[in-house]
C-alpha cells in the first residue's frame, strides 16, 4: 500500500510538470524563412514578332570583260578562295587572263606618257616663274600633263576589268566551279558574298502597338537553333500606316551580329521591349500576395514578420515592380512566406 501511493505521488507531480511547461514551450514557437536584401535593377515587359533575318549587304559578283578564269588564292589560308572564307574591301578573288586586251589598253605606254608629261610640265613652269615661256605655253604643257594623266587613270580602270574584287567587308556565300584557264564571257557570275556582322529584319507590328512602340527600342533575337545566343537588336524605322486588311503596321530592326553566329535567312523570334523602367524595385511575382486590404509582401524586422502593402508597376512572366511600399535594404522574405501573418515571430536562416 505505501508502494502505490509513492508511484501515484510521482505520476501526479510529473503530470503539474508537463502542465506548466506547455504555455512556455508555445510561447517560443517561431517560423523558420529565409531573407534577401531589397535592391534596384532594371526590368522591361516585351512583346514578341516572328519573322526572318537579311544581310545587311549583299552583292553577286560579276566579270566585266572576258577571258581565261583564275582564282586567287586567300593569303589567310594559304588555299584558294572558297565558301564561308572572309574576305576585305578591294581583296581580288578572281582575275581573268586576257593577254590581246591588256595590249588594246596599253598601260606602259600610257604611263610613260604621264611621266614625260609631268616632266614637261614641271620644266615649262620653271621656265615661266623666270620669264623663259609665255603663259600660254606653261598652259599648254599642264593642259598635256592633264590628258596623259586622264588617259593613265582610264587605262588603270580598263585594266580592273580584269579583276573582279570584294566591293565591302564579307563572307563569301556563292562560288560557281570553273575549270581553270577556262575562258569566261563578260557578265558572268564567278561569287556572291554577304556582309551579316549586321542584320536586318523587316517585320509586321500589331496595329495596338501604333503608340507603345518607336524608333530606338530595344529587341531581344533568338533562333531555336542558338538556344544559349541572344542578340541585341534596335528598331531603326516605322511606318506610321496601317494596312487595312492586315490591321498591322511595317517596321524593320537592325540586329548586331558581331561573332557571325546567327546567319541570313534564318526565321528567328525577336522580344520587342514595350516597357522598361531602370533602377526600380523587382521581386518575384511568386512573392506577392494578394489579400482583402491589397497586394502585400513581408519583410523581418528584428525577428519579426512584417506585413507591407504594396502597388506594383511592370510585370512579366516571373518578375514584377514594386512601385511604393519597399525600400531599398529592407529583408524581403523570400522562403517560409506563406505561413507568415503579421507580427509573427521568425528565426532567420542562412
Amino acid at each position: 500500500m505505501k508502494k502505490l501511493s509513492w508511484t501515484l505521488i510521482l505520476a501526479v507531480a510529473f503530470f503539474a510538470s508537463c502542465q506548466n511547461q506547455a504555455p512556455t514551450q508555445g510561447a517560443d514557437v517561431s517560423v523558420p524563412v529565409r531573407v534577401t536584401d531589397v535592391v534596384k535593377k532594371t526590368i522591361f515587359n516585351t512583346t514578341s514578332i516572328n519573322g526572318t533575318v537579311s544581310p545587311c549587304a549583299s552583292a553577286d559578283l560579276n566579270t566585266e570583260s572576258e577571258g581565261k578564269y583564275r582564282l586567287n588564292t586567300n593569303k589567310r589560308t594559304g588555299k584558294p578562295y572558297r565558301l564561308g572564307d572572309k574576305v576585305y574591301k578591294g581583296e581580288v578573288l578572281v582575275e581573268l587572263d586576257n593577254p590581246e586586251y591588256e595590249l588594246s589598253i596599253r598601260i606602259e605606254a600610257k604611263k610613260l606618257d604621264l611621266e614625260n608629261a609631268k616632266q614637261e610640265y614641271d620644266k615649262q613652269q620653271s621656265l615661266f616663274e623666270k620669264g623663259g615661256v609665255t603663259q600660254r605655253e606653261m598652259q599648254n604643257a599642264e593642259l598635256s600633263y592633264i590628258n596623259t594623266r586622264y588617259d593613265f587613270e582610264n587605262a588603270e580602270l580598263q585594266m580592273k576589268k580584269l579583276q573582279v574584287a570584294a566591293p565591302f567587308d564579307g563572307v563569301i556565300v556563292d562560288l560557281p566551279y570553273f575549270t581553270p584557264d577556262v575562258k569566261i564571257s563578260s557578265g558572268t557570275k564567278v561569287a556572291s558574298m554577304m556582309d551579316y556582322s549586321k542584320l536586318i529584319m523587316q517585320t509586321d507590328f500589331p496595329e495596338k502597338f501604333i503608340t507603345t512602340i518607336q524608333a530606338g527600342q530595344e529587341a531581344y533575337v533568338s533562333n531555336y537553333n542558338l538556344k544559349d545566343d541572344t542578340l541585341r537588336a534596335v528598331i531603326t524605322q516605322l511606318s506610321p500606316a496601317i494596312n487595312e486588311a492586315s490591321r498591322t503596321f511595317k517596321g524593320v530592326m537592325s540586329i548586331s551580329n558581331p561573332e557571325l553566329k546567327m546567319r541570313p535567312g534564318m526565321f528567328v523570334k525577336a522580344e520587342v521591349v514595350v516597357e522598361r523602367r531602370d533602377s526600380a524595385i523587382v521581386v518575384d511575382r511568386e512573392l506577392v500576395q494578394n489579400k482583402r486590404r491589397g497586394k502585400v509582401v513581408y519583410v523581418v524586422e528584428r525577428n519579426t514578420a512584417v506585413e507591407k502593402r504594396v502597388n506594383t508597376g511592370i510585370e512579366t512572366d516571373t518578375e514584377v515592380e514594386i512601385v511604393s511600399g519597399l525600400e531599398p535594404g529592407e529583408k524581403l522574405v523570400i522562403e517560409g512566406y506563406q505561413m507568415l501573418s503579421n507580427r509573427a515571430k521568425v528565426r532567420v536562416q542562412k
